[in-house]
């Protein structure tokens, strides 16, 4: 039975992939910590690694977990900006990931989001709960005829799209490779940035989409505007954000991701001192919306990232082609 350090386990994590993973004659170690050059250790003897978004896979944690003999990495997820593929290849490193595993899970979160956003029902929520039923500041914004920008067409963006569509809004796209025949209005990302009512970002973190949303673009935005992202934190300038939020350029945010959640995110903070001043100012705006990287966590998802994670592993032992490997200098595949 080949053995798997599974980095940065949660509880939710267990169950299917426990069931799987016997199925397939694997045995997972499972670890708390996440994988970082000091953790990497922590594999030895194994012939794999299952890492998740915000582990560490640089070049030095590669090397490291090449001295300890592993051979595979299996990410649980779509993204693979934590990964250096380059430096995985130079060390002898399979890397593999779940291109899709259930698009509907993140479009749905972004529109749960949106809807929040729109209608103030996470302000409502609070006060109601102390017996406050004034309406006074919950006057929200109808989506019907708003023009929506999409920023990425792949599965979940066309989700979102669709999703977009049903609520009598209109859809403007844009994304590097269009899908033409997908009856979807693409137009420039400056164009998109400059005529949509809410701007929902589901495209890969790259060189090249890093701080798409930068202070320029937040300037040609139209007044009161609604951010939505679900794909990257880093796609987003996060104090031009905030900046943009308190003059009241940007009318809403919800975020799912943040730039700088590697430390924060997948954990409970609450009785620490939290020395992100951006993130702590985000969060306390009473039109800014936070949740923490949880929009792919429905029960649906999880069975998909399990089996299909754990499908990756048995064919690279059992030497055969594994179809979602990564190899180096890719820069980018739809999310």
């Amino acid at each position: 039975m080949e053995r798997i350090a599974f980095y940065d386990v949660k509880p939710y994590d267990r169950r299917w992939f426990d069931i799987f993973s016997k199925d397939a004659g694997l045995e997972l170690r499972y670890l708390e910590c996440r994988l970082t050059p000091e953790t990497a250790a922590l594999a030895r003897d194994c012939v794999g690694v299952c890492a998740f978004v915000n582990d560490d896979l640089g070049a030095e944690t590669l090397r490291v977990l090449s001295e300890c003999g592993v051979r595979a990495v299996a990410l649980r997820c779509a993204g693979f900006n934590n990964v250096d593929l380059n430096a995985a290849q130079r060390a002898g490193i399979h890397v593999f990931r779940v291109p899709a595993y259930s698009p509907e899970s993140v479009a749905e979160h972004a529109l749960a989001l949106l809807l929040t956003l729109a209608r103030r029902t996470h302000r409502a929520f609070t006060r109601t709960r102390e017996r406050n039923f004034s309406l006074d500041g919950l006057v929200g914004m109808t989506l019907a005829d708003k023009t929506v920008g999409v920023v990425g067409t792949g599965k979940v963006g066309m989700k979102f799209a669709s999703i977009c569509r049903g609520l009598g809004m209109r859809v403007l796209a844009y994304d590097l490779e269009p899908r033409w025949g997908a009856g979807l209005e693409y137009v420039r990302l400056d164009e998109l940035i400059k005529l949509s009512h809410v701007i929902s970002l589901h495209c890969p973190l790259t060189p090249s989409t890093y701080h798409m949303l930068s202070r320029q673009a937040f300037h040609s935005m139209r007044p009161g505007v609604v951010i939505i992202n679900t794909s990257r934190g880093a796609l987003i300038d996060s104090e031009a954000l905030l900046d943009n939020v308190k003059s009241g350029k940007v009318g809403a945010a919800g975020l799912d991701v943040y730039e700088e959640e590697a430390d924060v995110f997948y954990e409970d903070v609450s009785g620490k001192i939290m020395r992100d001043d951006t993130l702590n100012l985000l969060l306390s705006q009473p039109n800014v919306l936070v949740t923490g990287h949880q929009a792919f966590l429905t029960d649906e998802a999880l069975r998909a990232i399990a089996e299909v994670t754990v499908e990756n592993l048995r064919r690279f032992i059992a030497g055969e082609a594994v179809e979602n490997e990564l190899r180096g200098g890719v820069e980018a595949q739809r999310a």
